[in-house]
């Protein structure tokens, strides 16, 4: 099939297209690399692979990529961690708003028109931040309160595109939402602000890679926000590239929404505790803990019954095997200035 990414140049991109790829399908990628600026993926001479440098709020261009394409992945969007919540709560709805309507607006003419199949929608947990059903089910968003963030708020929108399209357009969706993607790769985004955990600067804004960093950099005791009592689902990149190719060649996933997540539950603290002793396996574990953020989630986890079932999709990798290839891409990082 031929695929167009939006957002290609990002984070989840850089394993999902690769895997892509590497199932033989085509693909055409655009990114306006505003997050990290230029970077080079490990794909950008594959033969299959096409990158346009554009925005994907630009509906005629989007119109002329997808003109020849089976499939749209609507992965680009203005995306970070917690600290994005706060730093850019009107960006993240209306600058995200604006993108998932002109990657539909295309979508829809496409299949009107053109040949295009179907739409895969690239979500987020964070649609579930107002349930208090564990673990969470597909479904549970539409019968919990909406999410509290703009953030949340938007990638929920983004699924209400996705059903309406289909209700009046009958444009086929699929919708993913991921859980915690971790991986090498996330470097700091250039809009990211200079806020401190302790005496060591943020250098992302998800945990995994800052708890690594800060421990790298000496800080003693690690700070960290909140109790640590935060349970999360910390999910390796190449698992969720698997299944987010799943969800786009299986017939099965179409008009179908999906949690694309390891079954495992780790608090913050016990994730601290594991980064530490990998680093600092002879010295004695401290924390402090800082103010949370608002938007501070205190549990997610993900029932992922349904993809197992429909998709025969399961995440495999354990955390210590993700942090065992993380810690050292994040200390070359650190050694050559980039974090």
């Amino acid at each position: 099939m031929k695929i167009l990414f939006t957002g290609s140049a990002g984070f989840i991109a850089g394993y999902t297209v690769e895997e892509l790829l590497n199932a033989g399908h085509e693909i055409v990628g655009i990114d306006n690399y505003s997050k990290y600026g230029p970077v080079e993926k490990s794909y950008q001479n594959h033969p299959h692979y096409t990158f346009v440098e554009g925005d994907a709020k630009d509906v005629k261009l989007m119109k002329d990529l997808i003109a020849d394409c089976d499939i749209v992945v609507a992965a680009a969007a203005m995306i970070g961690g917690i600290s994005y919540f706060h730093e850019f709560a009107y960006d993240l709805i209306a600058e995200n708003e604006r993108i998932t309507a002109s990657t539909f607006d295309a979508a829809i003419w496409a299949h009107e028109h053109m040949k295009l199949k179907k739409i895969v929608v690239l979500s987020s947990s964070m649609v579930y931040e107002s349930v208090n059903i564990y673990p969470t089910p597909e479904g549970a968003e539409l019968t919990s309160p909406p999410p509290l963030s703009t953030y949340g708020f938007q990638k929920l929108a983004t699924e209400y595109f996705a059903k309406g399209a289909w209700e009046q357009f009958k444009l086929p969706y699929t919708i993913i939402r991921p859980f915690n993607c971790v991986g090498i790769g996330e470097k700091r985004a250039l809009t990211d602000k200079e806020i401190y955990s302790g005496n060591v600067k943020l250098a992302m804004s998800h945990v995994v890679p800052d708890l690594i960093q800060k421990t790298l950099k000496g800080q003693d005791p690690l700070h960290i926000l909140g109790d640590g009592k935060q349970v999360r689902h910390y999910t390796y990149g190449g698992d969720l590239a698997k299944g987010i190719r799943l969800c786009i060649e299986s017939p099965k996933a179409e008009n179908n929404d999906f949690n694309i997540s390891t079954k495992r539950s780790t608090n913050v603290m016990e994730l601290a505790e594991l980064i530490w002793q990998r680093i600092n396996p002879d010295k004695p574990f401290k924390v402090i803990s800082d103010d949370p953020y608002e938007y501070d989630v205190q549990k997610r986890v993900p029932d992922t019954s349904k993809a197992e079932k429909i998709l025969g999709y399961r995440a495999e990798t354990s955390l210590e095997t993700m942090l065992d290839e993380l810690i050292p891409w994040i200390k070359e990082q650190v050694n050559n200035g980039n974090i």
